[in-house]
């Protein structure tokens, strides 16, 4: 099929190459001209494990190409993803002035038949909002649909997301939408959840909500363990193999970040009061969001007794391991409250120390661990990227001040960094607390 995707960011670039390695025949436009250039070029705007050989490969093979033309992009193709941004505005709606202008711009370069598709995360009754544009702004009465198909990607593990997605969810009105669609994922062999489109658009909403809950519920329960001597790792594992529950996204930590689930959050709250339902339940989920990362940050406080004049050494920036984004990532606030304190802050971070320079200042931003560790007073691990699990802790200990790991991911066994002469202190690991 032909198909264009307007908007290069994080889902419409992956969205794109992984069409065009399907085998068809992909034109990705965005209105950011220096962003197009570099993608002509081969240079990705942001880190995706994979992206880089993909867009190289299906480029090569003229299946994907580039272009700041949203005319051209319509021409070209029978089926339209619109991935533009939805920021949050202040009062934490999503801001649609980019999914209107693109709706405005296909309207009026429209040639003939098009699917023109939501992939951007919307709040519900945007598809109508969509239809209702394109038909004002139509210089000719060409036929068209609207339809929803929300992404979830997550950064990091994107492109097998969208080649091995656990389900496909179509929001379609036409049986014509509905066809092509099915026909464009048939190959993917995922199953397809056919909902009408305002079902489609909270579908998004209400998962990113749903597993921001399991977060901050996990997170609480750590509290609890913490002032009692339990492990939430062990409370974690026991309620996880319970198949009503299940263990993914049960991992206390310093709380959750990234675009995504913020965003999200806050939008389906937003959402929710304009419908006439005060959703508390979510207002709760992202208050406890809040007090985790202040809780870590004075747990390091705790710790050191006065902040003023300590060195302290972050491994990990980015909201999550194999992304360079730094959107809403626990780390800038975290960093923020002990910088506040007096602490000078020593960072490193595999792939986002360039993003995070734009975010946060007064940090030394080092090569290695090792050499952000060197004259510590303490080591605070704030992202669970997997080389963190490799380090050398004799020669860590050789080159700190002070032997304190906390441990914001959990990601090491307690007594193992114990008996390499470490205090460690983890998330909700109070029966492993050595103070």
């Amino acid at each position: 099929m032909d198909i264009s995707v307007i908007g290069a960011g994080h889902v419409g670039l992956v969205t794109g190459a992984c069409f065009a390695d399907l085998g068809h025949h992909v034109v990705v436009v965005d209105n950011d001209a220096k962003r197009i250039s570099g993608l002509k070029r081969g240079a990705l705007p942001y880190y995706e494990p994979g992206l880089d050989e993909l867009v190289r490969r299906n480029v090569k093979q003229r299946r994907l190409r580039f272009t700041t033309s949203v005319r051209e992009g319509v021409a070209h193709s029978t089926i339209i993803f619109i991935a533009v941004g939805t920021p949050q505005k202040a009062s934490g709606e999503a801001d649609l002035t980019y999914v209107e202008n693109v709706a405005r711009s296909i309207a009026e370069s429209l040639p003939g038949y098009r699917l023109i598709v939501e992939k951007s995360t919307v709040p519900v009754q945007t598809g109508q909002w969509i239809a209702r544009t394109i038909k004002t702004y139509l210089k000719k009465k060409h036929a068209f649909d609207v339809a929803s198909n929300p992404e979830f990607l997550r950064e990091g593990t994107a492109i097998q997301d969208f080649m091995k997605p656990d389900r496909v969810v179509l929001g379609v009105e036409s049986r014509r939408a509905k066809q092509l669609l099915t026909e464009l994922y048939k190959s993917l062999g995922a199953p397809l959840v056919i909902t009408d489109m305002n079902s489609a658009e909270l579908i998004k909403h209400a998962s990113n909500s749903f597993l921001s809950m399991k977060i901050s519920f996990m997170n609480a329960v750590a509290q609890v363990c913490e002032r009692c001597g339990a492990d939430v790792q062990q409370v974690a594992e026991g309620m996880g193999l319970d198949r009503r529950i299940g263990r993914s996204f049960l991992n206390a930590g310093a709380g959750f970040g990234g675009f995504c689930f913020p965003k999200d959050l806050e939008a389906f709250i937003k959402i929710s009061e304009q419908l006439g339902y005060d959703f508390e339940l979510l207002k709760v989920v992202r208050t406890i969001n809040e007090q985790q990362k202040r809780s870590i940050a004075q747990k390091i406080q705790r710790a050191l007794w006065v902040l003023k004049g300590k060195t302290i050494a972050v491994l990990g920036l980015s909201f999550k391991p194999n992304t360079d984004d730094m959107r809403y990532a626990p780390s800038i606030d975290i960093i923020e409250y002990l910088q506040g304190e007096g602490a000078a802050i020593r960072a490193y971070d595999p792939q986002a120390m360039a993003e995070a320079g734009k975010v946060l200042k007064r940090v030394t931003f080092c090569k290695t661990a090792y050499e952000a560790a060197r004259g510590a007073d303490a080591l605070v691990v704030l992202t669970e990227w997997p080389e963190f699990q490799e380090l050398d802790f004799a020669r860590l200990k050789r080159v700190m001040r002070q032997p304190l790991l906390i441990d914001g991911r959990n990601i090491y066994e307690p007594g193992p960094v114990r008996a390499a002469g470490f205090r460690y202190l983890g998330v909700g690991r109070g029966s492993h607390e050595a103070h």
